[in-house]
């Protein structure tokens, strides 16, 4: 079945709006961050590495986002435009706010961590008169990340954009993509999370997430009352993740469908779900079986915590489906996914 219908006459598949940082991600890793001295320089950021993996796969891109006003705001914009992403509406800030910085730390193939600078920070400073109806008219869909929402002006400007795409029918995708950098108190991620998921069409986001997006709402639910409840808000579909332990899709016709990580030597332990966004929704415009998309977005996951980046390293589809072949010839048809059932 069509999980969900998007407008085909629109020019832009999809529409992002959140973060965008710089990651410097250390060359001699594998040991503490205050030992490490040699850094390769990233455009970073959910959804901007969501946005570059989308374009890889030929999706029709754009974004809503502030950047610094000097060379690294230069380096994003720059980057972006390579990818072929529209940047008309990344703005640069006024008054002297700065691109965020992220520094990684890779510890071991299996614990990382992330070090952030996100004070007076750029990509929160995107205001409601930088958001236009026009380009979300002409977008199938608008992905709207948690982070946005985590300040002002950055959160009446993403709750614009949401109310301005429910009116013109361009589909809402949460990726609730939480940090702890910039909230003040849980009770705040529940009121705003939840004020987008409510007019979301899908949402993604860990079970983590889902309990402080709900923690106002219903706290303590499982995956299924979770689906369940924000469907019959009027999502489409539902996916949470649980890591390592694979991730869920709950559709509108009452079915889950369950996929697990493939088999790579991880490198990091993070940028697996930015893959997995832009995977999912490039099988998801594609008009692909849930499964298929799932699939995909999972094989997207697995090739980037193996890799050293998460933008500059995300695939083209062409690999990312050589990659599911090899994988399925040494580990076996059903590596990843489980069929639909009934929920």
């Amino acid at each position: 079945m069509r999980y969900i219908e998007f407008d085909g006459a629109r020019p832009f598949d999809l529409v992002l709006l959140g973060r965008v940082a710089v990651d410097f991600n250390p060359v001699d890793y594998f040991q503490p961050l205050e030992e490490c001295t040699t850094f390769k320089k990233y455009v970073g950021g959910s959804p901007a590495n969501i946005a570059v993996g989308a374009a890889r796969h030929g999706l029709k891109v754009g974004f809503f986002a502030r950047v610094s006003d000097d060379q690294l705001g230069n380096f994003v914009v720059r980057f972006f435009e390579k990818e072929g992403i529209d940047t008309s509406r990344i703005r640069r800030c006024e008054h002297g706010e700065k691109i965020g910085l992220t520094f990684t730390e890779i510890l071991s193939r299996d614990e990382s961590s992330i070090l952030m600078y996100r004070d007076r920070i750029a990509d929160l400073q995107l205001a409601p008169g930088d958001i236009d109806e026009g380009y979300i008219k002409n977008a199938k869909a608008l992905l709207i990340s948690g982070t946005s929402l985590a300040a002002s002006p950055s959160r009446e400007a993403a709750l614009k954009a949401v109310m301005l795409a429910k009116r013109c029918g361009t589909r809402v995708v949460f990726d609730i993509d939480y940090r702890p950098y910039n909230w003040t108190c849980p009770d705040e991620v529940s009121v705003y999370y939840a004020a987008v998921a409510r007019d979301a069409d899908i949402i993604m986001g860990s079970r983590e997430e889902f309990d402080l997006m709900e923690r106002l709402v219903e706290p303590g639910r499982d995956d299924l009352a979770s689906a369940r409840a924000w469907q019959a808000l009027g999502a489409k579909i539902v996916i949470i993740k649980h890591g390592k332990e694979g991730s869920t899709a709950y559709t509108r016709d009452g079915r889950r469908y369950t996929v697990r990580p493939f088999p790579v030597e991880a490198l990091k332990s993070f940028g697996g779900g930015d893959g997995y966004g832009a995977g999912f929704l490039y099988g998801l415009f594609s008009g692909w079986d849930m499964y298929d998309c799932l699939e995909f977005g999972c094989a997207e996951a697995s090739m980037l915590v193996a890799a050293h980046s998460c933008s500059a390293e995300m695939p083209t589809a062409d690999k990312v489906r050589a990659f599911i072949r090899e994988s399925k010839a040494k580990y076996g048809e059903t590596v990843c996914c489980d069929r639909g059932e009934a929920q």
